[in-house]
């Protein structure tokens, strides 16, 4: 399974849907996977490591070194040996014949380590898509939070606007003029705070890319067009070619190469010498040959066998650890987007429609006298705190899409109709 940018092409889709045209200054998220992908030091780490990865490969493919020696034997000594005259010097090639396999057990391991470098760096492209989507929802979700804002002041200073007549006119009190001042004020505090989260948010996406002064506008859709996602057998099988349980298939193929390196060890290498020696006496010339072998080599390899052995054991066990903390991971993150998903829906066509028509009957009710600025305040504050809970669950949801995109590594929904805001056109 290839992992590329395209297996967010759904969340880009939910995000992104419906949104201006692009200037050379604005950034979807499409965008931001591409400068991840281009600049991450992460990723970029991966070359150098495969580098490394292919000398060792290369000095794995080695075969054990000649060796030239030269021996002068009987010369400078006492009495007969006094005199080069009885001097033997020896020149000898010398070697070690490898037994059991032992260069192709190193081969195999060193190209175990390059081969599970692609997956890693899959698995490592995966997270950093998947962080790239969270910080560029978190943009996001400061751009809404502060239209949720700038809705709530307008209706605000209706409502400031409405008290100064009534007072003006003898038919409120100043409180309720200040009542309503006050709350205007706290709904602006509100704008500033999301606009710096905002400016916060954008400059946090940009360090993933190493820019530290960003100057870009987000493209961004809305947020509460969730999409209808596979059922939970379907991405529980999806789920088995996740990068993360993919190493473990890598990781296993180099123990396993770490089992037969340590087996060849069992057979013991040849030690051998061929050379010749000059005898100075008789001016005669001679061939020597020499070869060695330790013996219990079996003995000796099988500490080093038990031990490679248990690591390919345990490793078996970490990979079903891994697989129940993935499939755990899937469960929560499935049933959280469909709460989130379900929720959503629901206020948008049944508790905020209700909110608006209630907020624009009790603002008629008080310009009329028929009822108190408590009642319509009240409705107000609740029709933008339903409209917190919706995003917030939208932003729930789609944190939970990116937590299941990130396990299956797969493009999982398709695109969703807008779902009703709550908000008068």
């Amino acid at each position: 399974m290839s992992v590329r940018p395209a297996a967010f092409a759904a969340l880009v889709v939910v995000l992104v849907a419906a949104s201006p045209a692009r200037a050379d200054d604005r950034l979807t998220l499409d965008d931001a996977f591409a400068r991840v992908a281009s600049a991450h030091p992460d990723l970029r780490l991966t070359l150098p490591r495969a580098q490394a990865l292919q000398a060792e490969r290369d000095e794995a493919a080695q075969r054990p070194a000649f060796t030239v020696g030269a021996t002068l034997e009987n010369a400078f000594g006492t009495g007969d040996y006094a005199a080069l005259d009885s001097a033997e010097a020896t020149l000898t090639l010398a070697s070690v014949l490898e037994r059991g396999g032992k260069r192709d057990a190193r081969l195999a391991l060193a190209q175990g380590r390059i081969d599970s470098l692609a997956v890693q760096r899959e698995a490592t492209r995966l997270d950093l898509l998947a962080e790239t989507a969270r910080r560029h929802l978190a943009v996001v979700a400061a751009q809404r939070n502060a239209d949720i804002a700038n809705a709530d002041i307008e209706q605000r200073r209706r409502a400031v606007s409405a008290a100064r007549e009534r007072m003006n006119a003898g038919g409120a009190p100043e409180s309720v003029m200040l009542t309503a001042q006050a709350a205007l004020a706290k709904s602006e505090l509100d704008l500033r705070r999301a606009q710096q989260a905002g400016v916060a948010a954008k400059q946090h996406l940009a360090a993933l890319w190493g820019e530290r002064e960003p100057r870009f506008d987000l493209v961004a859709g809305d947020p509460l067009a969730l999409p209808a996602i596979a059922d939970f057998d379907v991405l529980a099988r999806d789920l088995q070619g996740t990068p993360e349980l993919r190493v473990f298939a890598d990781r296993q193929r180099i123990a396993e190469a770490r089992v037969r390196l340590a087996e060849t060890q069992r057979s013991a290498d040849i030690e051998w010498q061929v050379g010749a020696r000059w005898l100075n006496a008789s001016e005669d010339m001679a061939l020597i040959a020499s070869a060695s072998i330790p013996l219990g080599a079996a003995r000796r390899a099988e500490p080093g066998i038990r031990a490679a052995q248990s690591e390919l054991a345990a490793l078996e066990i970490e990979r079903e650890s891994q697989d129940l903390s993935l499939y755990s991971t899937l469960v929560e993150a499935h049933g959280r987007y469909r709460v989130a998903q379900l929720e959503v829906l629901r206020l948008g066509e049944d508790v905020l429609p209700r909110l608006q028509r209630a907020e624009t009957a009790a603002e008629r009710a008080w310009r009329a006298g028929a009822t108190t600025y408590l009642e319509w305040s009240q409705l107000q504050s609740e029709r933008t705190a339903m409209r917190h809970q919706q995003l917030d669950a939208a932003l729930d949801a789609q944190r939970a899409l990116i937590e299941i995109q990130r396990l299956t590594g797969q493009a999982l929904v398709q695109p969703a109709r807008p779902m009703e805001t709550g908000v008068s056109p």
